[in-house]
């Protein structure tokens, strides 16, 4: 049965990085490479955005924080990051749209000014790297599961040089692309694996009635969690991933405004949806086999042991599909960033086809760090959850400033930014009693309402 997993795993690697391949023909330029020339169909634009968010944390880092935790537990994915996504689709898809930028940077320098972009961009950057290091660690986990001779560390070598390779040579071409057929793969393969599985455990009722009191509550009762905690939740990718490179990317790569609206309000809903076929697997699994050390890997070890090589095939490549083209979107948009808008502003007269090029080595460089962070042997949920923190406390209150209250305070921008940020950080390290992400969103609005007399750009 290995053998087989195995032979399906690696020719599907290989097909992959062949539609990446494909995908750089048609990269002509920078605009090409970044928002592919804002051509997306609705149905690519949709996919796209639904299979960037569909990755390591939803399958298996939410997955075994339901089943041990309930509905409570996953409050911030995938109910936080679907609501994210409809938020961008109701309130920000259009007035970004209409600017016309490259970057989510761009939209920081064109408000607020230079400072301000690089300040911006420093944040954006540094909020990718856990994000993109999850998915690293949990395709190194996937080809261990499938492969034992090959070590979680190998594995993770292996697997992102893949993903590296076809980010690097088709951008957001081969991201898009790739993304529509991956999307097709994990709703198939999830939804066989769910069927199969269910039937295992002997029905729906019978997985359900297993959960203990309380499993299902979606707000705190007494004994059950905290308000604060609650509305962290809520907020830390429901509100933090608004300012967030990815986002920006496929909401600009939209053939037209409708297409951007659309494309991130369809792509919300359906991240919920298909997003509960994992939570019920993991719970599912419960009702199979005892827990495992380790909550995120029960629904990989369950599919591993339990049930048989069809099943394997479908589910771990619906697996492998959402963690790629996960971690190449959260490759790509850093790495754009950096070269747009960190190294581009240090050289005179850059051609297009230079500033490709070092967009391209920035995508190596953005995954060689991200590569550092995910041997620390962190939680695929942790590194998710700190990403989107650190977007909102220093990046979302600038940008609701600068675009709904038509804000050109750069000093202003700057003191939301930066003390947001350090509140944050602080807040943290003495690991205060209020979550820390309170205190650096209040920080920041404070930061910002404090210098708005001041000095404008």
């Amino acid at each position: 049965m290995l053998r087989m997993i195995a032979i399906f795993i690696i020719a599907y690697l290989v097909l992959t990085l062949v539609i990446g391949i494909l995908a750089s023909r048609l990269v002509k330029n920078s605009g090409d490479f970044i928002l592919a020339g804002r051509k997306l169909p609705l149905i690519i634009a949709t996919t796209t955005v639904f299979a960037t968010w569909f990755g390591s944390e939803t399958v298996m880092g939410a997955s075994g924080e339901f089943a041990t935790g309930g509905l409570l537990a996953v409050i911030e994915d995938p109910f936080g990051a679907a609501l994210c996504l409809i938020l961008v689709g109701l309130f920000f898809a259009r007035p970004l749209y209409r600017m016309n930028l490259l970057t989510f940077g761009d939209y920081y320098k064109v408000t607020f000014g230079r400072k301000a972009e690089f300040v911006a961009s420093f944040f954006l950057i540094w909020s990718y790297l856990g994000w993109v290091a999850a998915q690293m660690l949990a395709m190194g986990i996937v080809l261990h599961s499938v492969f034992p001779e090959i070590s979680r560390e190998q594995g993770i070598l292996i697997s992102s040089a893949i993903v590296i390779l076809y980010t690097c040579t088709g951008g957001m071409w081969a991201v898009s692309i790739t993304d529509f057929f991956q999307t097709i793969v994990i709703i198939i393969g999830l939804v066989i694996t769910a069927v199969i599985v269910t039937d295992d455990v002997g029905g729906v009722s019978k997985v359900l009635s297993a959960a203990p009191s309380g499993f299902f509550n979606m707000t705190p009762q007494e004994g059950h969690g905290s308000w604060s905690t609650y509305i962290a939740a809520w907020i830390t990718l429901g509100l933090g991933s608004i300012p967030q490179q990815d986002v920006y990317q496929r909401v600009m790569s939209s053939k037209n405004e409708r297409t951007a609206v659309w494309s991130s309000i369809l792509g919300g809903f359906l991240y919920l949806t298909v997003a509960f076929i994992p939570l019920y697997l993991g719970f599912a699994a419960l009702q199979l086999m005892p827990m495992t050390d380790d909550p995120q890997l029960l629904l990989t070890t369950l599919i591993a042991e339990k049930t048989g090589p069809v099943i394997n095939i479908l589910f771990f490549g619906a697996l492998l599909s959402a963690i790629m083209s996960t971690a190449s979107g959260a490759i790509l948009a850093p790495s754009v960033i950096l070269g747009e808008n960190i190294l581009k502003p240090l050289f005179k007269d850059l051609s297009d086809k230079k500033l490709l090029r070092i967009t391209r080595i920035s995508v190596v460089f953005i995954s060689g760090i991200s590569l550092i962070l995910a041997f620390q042997d962190k939680g695929i949920y942790e590194l998710v959850r700190v990403a989107s923190e650190i977007s909102l406390v220093s990046l979302f209150v600038p940008l609701c400033a600068g675009l709904f209250f038509k804000s050109k305070h750069e000093l202003a921008a700057l003191s939301s930014m930066i003390l947001g940020a350090a509140v944050w950080g602080i807040c943290g390290y003495l690991e205060t009693s209020l979550e820390p992400i309170f205190w650096g969103t209040g920080a920041s609005l404070a930061g910002y309402l404090l210098f708005l007399p001041f000095k404008k750009s």
